[in-house]
């Protein structure tokens, strides 16, 4: 080409040496050939004086110029290379590809990749993606051959050339079949390759008659260091080889004779057959056609170059088409790395190995190196070679300097600075690592959700252990737990100490997990000192020292300082099978190695060992030389002494029936039993044929034993039986005459199968008691398992690592089952439980056993379904639909109701008054007044109790007033606490009413007529007990200490009802709804809706209601909710789905309005409180209070920087985090919380909360509001969420209510989200949890 056409620019750019153009042109230099006579010194002048670019300027100069005369191009002396026959030559020859347009001083172009459309420079859009690391099978590495190098097809072109094709090959492999085509002998190709020179124009042009020389094989490169020693472990695989082929001059077309191996990510060419480390890469992925080309030729085509390769003979040819078709059928080729490739390699740039005069391009990945020329050869997948880094070394020589040795060649690099080169280091060290691992403990100890967290800071994936004490932790961890000693820590790998892990070892990790360790090593951890994954090393070192050298936040054993008693428990626990116990006591004291006292069993160890504990004795192996924590209590413990578990044994005749695998639905009949001997011992459970039989008929384990139910007596032909459930699916049926014979079963068998941690439950008078798996709180990703026992309308729960609790069936707020997760959900105030089906037979009767426990059981006020406040759902639901919409009705429990309706009423309150909604429309006020009549009519004891009534009577007739209000107090204060909370809401109610006889026509002498002889259950005949009411409604105030002030309200609420129901006739219905504008996802007019809303419509029920209306369908994963939007103040909420709607509205501005439209941040929310163990969350945040009342010396301007610690009770503010006493203290119960900040406040951030505090108190009732601000958006839905998780209940002041929409059921699962089914099996788990609206 000419060189005057070269501009300078050009050829800097080629050079990467563009920003010295300026100089170039400020010297007068604008064309190649006028830099020709170069010097050093005049670079000097020109302003470049860094020595390697003034070599590669110089070097450049005199390859192009150097051996020059008047511009004629002096011929290179090719090698020696194998030349062809004839007619192939002359196939490849250019010269008949050329127009007799073209230049002939000039080499052919290649053509035009794309019909119709101009030839492309050689670079690729930017669009970096790793390579992908697979395993290659040895099955494909058959079809190996000798092969000449790479050329682009020739074809005719103008004499000025535009451009050549891109080349495109990637390195991202794939795995193909095996090939049924491959020959047992390697192939031998020949490969025409192609060079790069500079065109005319500037542009890379491939000039056929210059082979491309690869870095690795460049001269410079100082030869290759003998192998030293003997072959290590596991080299990279070497392949079959053949001798190199000579190739043409470089005047002509020739041909490279190459080795050439195809494997499932590669085709691979070498030097020769004795290489390990390739000259050039082709990914297979990127190869989009393979086809045969004149004789002995075929074409490998991508989408950016053409590939000529011709074999021997037409056998071998046609056997290498098949090949690589075979290879790439059924593929989606590529053109470039895809940036969304999720092969994302561990780390890349450029490095410059040693002896080369420019960089490579570096690609680290999984457990291999690639090399690359430069960044575009890495995006178009043309590499050099892949090092396998099972064999790797990597070692730092210099300060940017390090070596990667294999036993095959020392690849010495050199770094761009020395942070650069650490980082270089650690990742290819990684890629060892990752070569030598096996995944497989590790996979096996992450099935434990709690062990895929790191123990101490919470990194996910940790891939180290301390094998001693128990826990994983993450790499950065585990160097903290070396500096500790092999004394205190022994460290190992998951991936990478195989022969360490045991099978015991690793049930050893699965039944403890990092939650139940941490239980012990982490119980008393500060939130100032917690760590997190981000945290820098001098703090993990000294939280990991506490943690386990010190032992500062362990939970202290009882015998702590009582070296015998520890002793003593350690030789008694480590015959069964509680691991977590073991590991407390040896880190709380216990002496491994004491003795035992027994000559058989001399040790701990051998212990363990004799009573088949193999958990225990690996757990004691690894602790023999532990040195224990140092850090001492403070003060005295008391001494307590360690009692060893009873051994649970008894014996006796019962009566069997044959096992089922069927629930018992019929009475089973004396003939059907048969006697038989049954033993208990050493936790099996057997029976036989008699009690002079040795061999048993049948044997249960306890460990087997999942469920014991004892029946009611006379059930079946037995007075007195108990089924046995065991895991298997069956049922077992004993029972006897005796009933201190069957007592004392019910007690052996139950103590044989619950742990000690739930022995409280034995001392019970259980109807049922198991074990099942269940889910609470926000931890609803993992199932743990619960002991449970049933005794009345109790159900009485031991859950892993917690204290036991009472869950009172009649109080849930709501009790369903959910049929296609064959889950039983319980909902109660401020919780949810989720009791899963692990086994279909025994979860089966223990859901019909506590629908049972949790209905009406009795005529009795305590036997009642009960609200939160003790107050029995019927008289609750009456009195709250009475007060809405029949307050104002003329003759109110006077009138009477259609007696029908009233029977209906009450039979289905007394069948599950807990589903049972009032609907007005659907339901008359008169017949529910006549309902709440009758309940108390036909109470069984009545409201006053049998024993009491004739006393209130009595008290009616004493004339002083305050004696009189006094003998009231004292007969309210002995009334059980079902009945006092039944009379006081009752007693409100009623005095509410006659605060309203101008309108309902009933004051205080008509409700006593109606009232005091249904209340005392009298025939009316005297007015005793009508003055009775009429006393207790007149003295209200006094006989029940009410809060005047809370009174008060309640009748300015009552009032409020009533006057928007009698001023708006246009916005009213007789009914009673108010009627007002809802906005559905954004405040326009096409967007209005009008609803009527009732005074009992919950925010659930009027989301229904719109959608329904606008016949929106809801998706799978969107949360819909009723929101509070305040214009002036530019904040929100979501209203809690059973918070009602009415008052919202009477509270509202003018600048105020409901919004229902979607939370898109609920999935985020969600996912984090699961997450989270506990609900608390502390951290800085940016604070401005809205009016200077805090007395913090704060300015009312400006946002300042505190500290916030919330728990379950309170948000505490502190000035820094290192501050002891908090600047304020607030209820958490008082708060209401509002997305957003008005911007005139000018927020530091966008992401804000507004927090709303009213103090409850009646003689001084405050109002603050005050402003916090995130410094991101994830920040602030952290602390949004967990400010409403806290407050779930705290919301729930008035009746849970069920949706009205049927096709819910009687779940609620507002949020909607997704189908019916969805939400029934996903949606309910938050049924209780304020998150559910957002």
């Amino acid at each position: 080409m000419c060189e005057s056409r070269v501009t300078v620019l050009d050829w800097l750019c080629v050079l990467r040496l563009e920003q010295y153009f300026e100089a170039f042109q400020s010297a007068g230099l604008v064309t190649l050939r006028q830099c020709r006579d170069l010097r050093p010194d005049q670079l000097e002048q020109m302003g470049i004086t860094l020595p390697g670019h003034q070599r590669r300027i110089l070097a450049s100069l005199n390859k192009t110029h150097g051996k020059r005369i008047d511009g004629e191009r002096e011929k290179p002396v090719p090698k020696e290379r194998t030349k062809f026959r004839s007619n192939a030559q002359a196939d490849c020859h250019p010269s008949s590809s050329l127009s007799s347009t073209s230049d002939p001083s000039l080499p052919p172009v290649p053509p035009r990749s794309t019909p119709n459309c101009p030839p492309q420079r050689f670079t690729s859009p930017l669009s970096p993606s790793p390579p992908a690391r697979n395993a290659v099978s040895p099955k494909l590495d058959t079809h190996v051959a000798k092969a000449p190098a790479v050329s682009s097809r020739q074809a005719s072109q103008n004499s000025t050339p535009t451009g050549t094709p891109t080349h495109t090959p990637t390195h991202a492999p794939l795995h193909p079949p095996n090939f049924p085509s491959a020959q047992a002998r390697p192939q031998t190709l020949a490969i025409q390759p192609s060079a790069q020179h500079l065109g005319g124009d500037g542009r890379r042009t491939s000039l056929p008659g210059s082979p491309v020389a690869s870095p690795l094989n460049d001269r410079n490169v100082p030869p290759l260091p003998p192998k030293a020693g003997a072959t290590p472990k596991g080299p990279p695989p070497v392949p079959q080889r053949c001798p190199a082929l000579s190739h043409r001059t470089q005047s002509a077309l020739y041909y490279q004779r190459r080795w050439v191996k195809l494997d499932v990510d590669y085709l691979r060419y070498f030097d020769n057959d004795k290489d390990v480390y390739s000259k050039g890469i082709i990914s297979t992925a990127f190869i989009t056609n393979v086809t045969s080309v004149g004789e002995l030729k075929f074409e490998v085509v991508t989408n950016n170059r053409t590939f000529i390769f011709r074999a021997e003979s037409e056998v071998e040819r046609n056997d290498w088409v098949t090949v690589l078709q075979d290879c790439t059928r059924g593929r989606r080729p590529r053109s470039t790395i895809s940036p969304s490739s999720p092969l994302t390699p561990e780390y890349q740039g450029n490095l410059e190995l040693r002896g080369l005069r420019s960089k490579l391009y570096t690609v680290v990945a999984s457990d291999k190196v690639y090399l690359y020329k430069n960044i575009e050869d890495y995006r178009i997948g043309v590499g050099i070679t892949s090092i396998e880094m099972n064999v790797g070394n990597v070692k730092e020589t210099d300060r940017r300097c390090f070596d990667l040795t294999t036993p095959y060649r020392i690849f010495s690099f050199i770094a761009e600075s020395e942070q650069l080169r650490e980082q270089w280091v650690d990742a290819m060290r990684d890629a060892i690592g990752e070569a030598l691992s096996n995944r497989e403990v590790a996979e096996r100890i992450w099935v434990e959700p709690s062990n895929s967290l790191c123990a101490d800071c919470g990194a996910v994936k940790p891939e180290w252990a301390a094998i001693n004490l128990c826990v994983v932790v993450c790499k950065r961890c585990a160097g903290e737990h070396r500096g500790l000693g092999p004394s205190i820590s022994k460290v190992r790998s998951l991936k990478m100490d195989r022969k360490v892990w045991t099978e015991e070892l690793i049930q050893v990790f699965l039944l403890l997990g990092n939650e139940r360790v941490n239980s012990f090593w982490a119980a008393n951890v500060p939130p100032s000192e917690a760590l997190t994954p981000s945290s820098c090393s001098e703090e993990r070192r000294r939280f990991i020292t506490n943690k386990y050298r010190q032992g500062k936040y362990r939970k202290y054993h009882p015998l702590y300082g009582n070296q015998r008693e520890l002793n003593n428990a350690l030789c008694i626990n480590v015959q069964c099978s509680d691991v977590l116990e073991t590991l407390s006591l040896i880190f709380c004291g216990a002496d491994v190695n004491c003795s035992t006292g027994m000559a058989s069993w001399p040790s701990p160890l051998s212990l363990a060992n004799a009573h088949s504990q193999p958990l225990q004795a690996e757990l004691i192996s690894h602790n023999l030389n532990t040195e224990l924590p140092r850090l001492e209590v403070v003060g005295d413990m008391d001494p307590v002494h360690y009692s060893a578990p009873t051994c649970v044994s008894h014996n006796g005749f019962l009566f069997k029936t044959a096992s089922m695998a069927r629930a018992i639905t019929e009475r089973k009949a004396r003939e059907e039993f048969s006697r038989r001997w049954c033993t208990l011992n050493d936790g099996t459970f057997s029976y036989y044929e008699s009690d002079k039989n040795s061999n048993p008929n049948g044997a249960l384990k306890a460990s087997e034993i999942v469920c014991l139910a004892v029946e009611p007596p006379e059930k079946h032909g037995y007075d007195h039986t108990f089924e046995l459930y065991i895991e298997s699916e069956r049922l077992y049926l004993f029972g006897t005459d005796d009933p201190d014979s069957h007592k004392e079963w019910v007690k052996s068998i139950a103590k044989s199968f619950i742990p000690a941690t739930a022995e409280p439950l034995l001392r019970l008078g259980f109807e049922r008691i198991g074990r099942l798996k269940c889910k609470d709180g926000l931890n609803l990703q993992t199932s743990k398992v619960g002991w449970f026992a049933l005794v009345g309308s109790t159900l009485h729960a031991y859950l892993a690592d917690s204290q036991g609790e009472e869950i009172h069936l009649r109080k849930l707020n709501e009790l369903s089952i959910q049929q296609d997760n064959e889950v039983l959900v319980l909902v109660e105030r401020g919780r949810t439980l989720y009791i899963e089906g692990e086994r279909k037979l025994d979860f089966a009767d223990w859901c019909t056993a506590i629908q049972a426990a949790a209905g009406s059981g009795g005529d009795t006020l305590s036997q009642q379904q009960l609200t939160e406040t003790d107050i029995p759902v019927i008289v609750h639901s009456c009195i709250g639909y009475i007060t809405q919409c029949g307050l104002t009705s003329e003759g109110i429990y006077r009138k009477s109701g259609v007696n029908s309706r009233v029977a209906a009423l009450c039979e289905r309150f007394r069948r599950d008054a807990r589903s049972l909604r009032l609907r007005e429309g659907e339901h008359q006020v008169d017949d529910v007044s006549n309902t709440l009549k009758r309940f108390f009519r036909e109470l069984e004891e009545g409201l006053f109790t049998s024993e009491d009534s004739s006393t209130w009577l009595g008290a009616a007739a004493i004339q002083d007033e305050s004696m009189k209000i006094s003998q009231y107090q004292l007969l309210f204060n002995k009334l059980p606490h079902v009945n006092k909370a039944t009379l006081q809401a009752l007693i409100n109610h009623l005095y509410c009413v006659q605060r309203f006889s101008e309108l309902n026509q009933m004051n205080l002498h008509n409700l006593a007529i109606v009232f005091g002889p249904t209340l005392f259950q009298t025939d009316g005949k005297d007015y005793t007990a009508g003055r009775a009411i009429e006393d207790l409604i007149q003295h209200y105030t006094s006989i029940f200490e009410v809060d005047e002030q809370q009174l008060k309200r309640q009748l300015e609420e009552i009032t409020a009802i009533n006057q928007m129901r009698e001023k708006l006739n246009t916005n009213t219905e007789p009914g009673g709804h108010f009627i007002c504008t809802v906005y559905l996802e954004e405040k326009k007019d096409t967007a209005e809706q009008h609803v009527k809303i009732p005074g009992s419509m919950t925010a659930a029920e009027l989301v229904c209601e719109v959608l329904d209306r606008r016949n929106i369908m809801v998706k799978e994963k969107e949360y819909w909710s009723c929101w509070e939007i305040s214009d002036k103040e530019e904040m929100e909420r979501p209203l809690h789905y059973q918070e009602r709607v009415l008052p919202i509205l009477h509270s509202f501005g003018t600048d105020s309005h409901l919004l229902i439209k979607k939370h898109v941040a609920m999935d985020a929310m969600i996912v984090y409180l699961a997450s989270k163990v506990d609900a608390s969350k502390h951290g800085m945040m940016k604070f401005r209070e809205e009016r200077s009342i805090l007395g913090l010396g704060l300015s009312s301007g400006s946002f300042h920087d505190r500290y916030f610690i919330l728990n379950s009770n309170s948000l505490r503010m502190y000035k820094e985090v290192r501050s002891n006493r908090p600047e304020r203290d607030w209820p958490v119960k008082n708060l209401k919380v509002y997305l957003g900040v008005k911007k005139k406040l000018r927020p530091p951030t966008c992401w804000g909360l507004t927090v709303v505090y009213e103090s409850k108190k009646q003689e001084k009732p405050e109002r603050q509001q005050w402003y916090l601000c995130c410094d991101t958006q994830s920040e602030m839905r952290e602390w949004y969420a967990t400010f409403l998780s806290i407050q779930d209940g705290l919301q729930q002041t008035r009746v849970s209510r069920v949706l009205p929409d049927a096709r819910h059921g009687n779940v609620s699962l507002i949020p909607l989200r997704g189908s019916e089914n969805e939400m029934r099996n996903s949606v309910a788990a938050f049924s209780q949890d304020p998150l559910a609206v957002s």
